[in-house]
């Protein structure tokens, strides 16, 4: 064998990877997070993003062919490699391992823009709390705060088509922490919670002293005993009387 016959055996390997790369269409759009006011747009494990409207219209795509959301830690974009076939794609279950997952499947059918009516179109990421995390496509809770980043992949029978750009950093919501120990809370946090504490026991205290004392209502057969009240002008009245 010729030296020119294994430059060409060696390159041969490198050409298919570059060949494969090539059929890969960039997509110049970033997913982005819904613009509408909405309760919900961001919780503490998911978020709400915008449908790609109108851009796979232009892409090699069939209509059944599927259209994934990949979810990826941010740090954890540069090792994502687009699934060749079914049996590649990423279940929630390996997230922590691999950085990244693949979730809401659906079709450019879905994605087509200039429908009318006054339906919301959004994605929400994160909204399944029933699906099985090992279960393909199961579209569970985040499970943190992030940063978190996301891009839409085309796919057919013969693998990847197109894909999107990576989204910005995504933050989900964190819980608030309240101060356990008081030594952790400011002198007049300290003050109020006692001064609270001493005028609720004296309030207690009176309402406790104020049912021990309280006359009960006598019944009929009940004997009913009255007070003498003795007043100033009949003590005038027996004084005139005796002299």
């Amino acid at each position: 064998m010729g030296l020119q016959e294994r430059q060409s055996l060696l390159l041969m390997p490198l050409l298919l990877l570059v060949q494969c790369g090539a059929g890969l269409e960039s997509i110049g759009y970033a997913p982005q997070l819904s613009s509408a006011t909405l309760l919900g747009r961001l919780t503490q494990s998911t978020f709400t993003l915008e449908q790609p409207l109108s851009q796979f219209e232009n892409v090699s795509l069939s209509d059944p062919d599927p259209i994934w959301l990949v979810v990826a830690h941010s740090n954890a974009t540069q090792n994502f490699a687009a699934p060749q076939k079914v049996e590649d794609i990423h279940a929630p279950a390996s997230f922590d391992h691999n950085g990244y997952y693949l979730t809401l499947r659906t079709s450019r059918v879905h994605y087509q823009g200039g429908q009318s009516g006054s339906q919301l179109r959004i994605l929400r990421v994160g909204n399944d709390t029933k699906c099985s995390m090992k279960s393909l496509g199961c579209n569970s809770p985040l499970p943190g705060a992030g940063p978190y980043r996301v891009k839409f992949l085309a796919m057919s029978t013969k693998g990847p088509v197109a894909e999107t750009e990576w989204s910005e950093e995504i933050y989900l919501q964190q819980a608030q922490t309240f101060p356990g120990a008081p030594g952790s809370r400011s002198k007049s946090t300290v003050v109020i919670i006692v001064f609270s504490s001493i005028l609720l026991a004296v309030f207690l205290a009176l309402l406790i002293s104020a049912s021990c004392w309280n006359t009960p209502v006598s019944s009929p057969e009940e004997q009913v005993h009255m007070r003498q009240y003795h007043t100033h002008h009949m003590d005038n009245l027996r004084a005139e009387q005796s002299s």
